[in-house]
């Protein structure tokens, strides 16, 4: 009898493991923590120049996009490799980001995200400061293959006029 209310009792708390992973709450909310790590490491890569690590959560074709404060678009993925000779060179060094006042949301279906935070990306150039303060971020991720990758990215500074 004792054997028998074990594996009952271990069938239930499984069975009940599986209702809170299928549960729609825990589900966005874990969505919510893959989707910031990737947001975190869209910038922090930088500060290893973990190339591999970076392109392997951005979009990977023609369709990528980006806006920079410096009034740089970047339209697909050839064009933002180019950027490759700026970051590897020795005199470039990622120092540390802050990244607050995150907010995700996620499409009803759950294959598009979106997001907007504050953003300080402190950097330097030959030993001198190359910081982006105080800066807007907007980026939408989408669900490719079971992986989010960044499609859609927009920096910008607030201006005083």
């Amino acid at each position: 009898m004792k054997t028998i209310c074990k594996i009952l009792l271990l069938l239930l708390c499984a069975y009940s493991c599986q209702l809170k992973k299928d549960d729609p709450v825990t589900r966005i909310k874990e969505e919510k923590i893959e989707i910031e790590k990737i947001i975190r490491n869209s910038i922090e890569w930088a500060q290893k120049k973990d190339t591999a690590l970076l392109y392997s959560i951005i979009a990977n074709d023609s369709g990528y996009l980006e806006v920079d404060p410096e009034d740089r678009v970047v339209k697909g993925i050839t064009n933002f490799r180019k950027a490759e000779k700026f970051w590897l060179d020795p005199r470039f060094k990622g120092v540390r980001c802050e990244i607050w006042d995150l907010k995700i949301t996620l499409s009803q279906d759950g294959t598009v995200a979106w997001f907007y935070c504050m953003l300080n990306d402190m950097n330097e150039w030959d030993g001198q400061p190359a910081n982006w303060e105080n800066t807007r971020w907007t980026g939408v991720l989408e669900k490719r293959n079971r992986k989010w990758r960044t499609v859609q990215q927009h920096f910008s500074f607030a201006s005083d006029n």
